[in-house]
């Protein structure tokens, strides 16, 4: 499970479930990553293309961003995180957010 979080094939938050579930014996790691379908989303575009969507459903959140409202950058990660599941490697929608959002 450990060599899965550093290849980043799944997050520290999922690594919670994939344990839960290696202790209730469903498998190896990845067993149940492969089987419950939690491997982490790597692919910028992908992430990119749920950010776009996030900042198309949100026009006053990113109009309220630009204005100077920086701790807003919080609520979109949160709802980039809410599209994929939990899935996005958190580290990239930040970066790619904040590329967005200043775009």
């Amino acid at each position: 499970m450990l060599k899965r979080i550093t290849d980043k094939t799944i997050s520290g938050k999922i690594a919670k479930d994939v344990f839960e579930a290696m202790w209730n014996g469903e498998g190896s790691s990845d067993e149940v990553i492969e089987k419950k379908g939690l491997k982490q989303i790597t692919d910028d575009s992908a992430i990119e293309a749920m950010i776009d969507e996030v900042i198309a459903n949100n026009p006053n959140q990113l109009e309220q961003y630009r204005a100077g409202k920086e701790q807003l950058l919080g609520f979109f990660v949160g709802q980039v995180m809410k599209a994929s599941q939990g899935k996005a490697n958190p580290a990239q929608v930040n970066q790619l957010l904040r590329t967005k959002l200043a775009g």
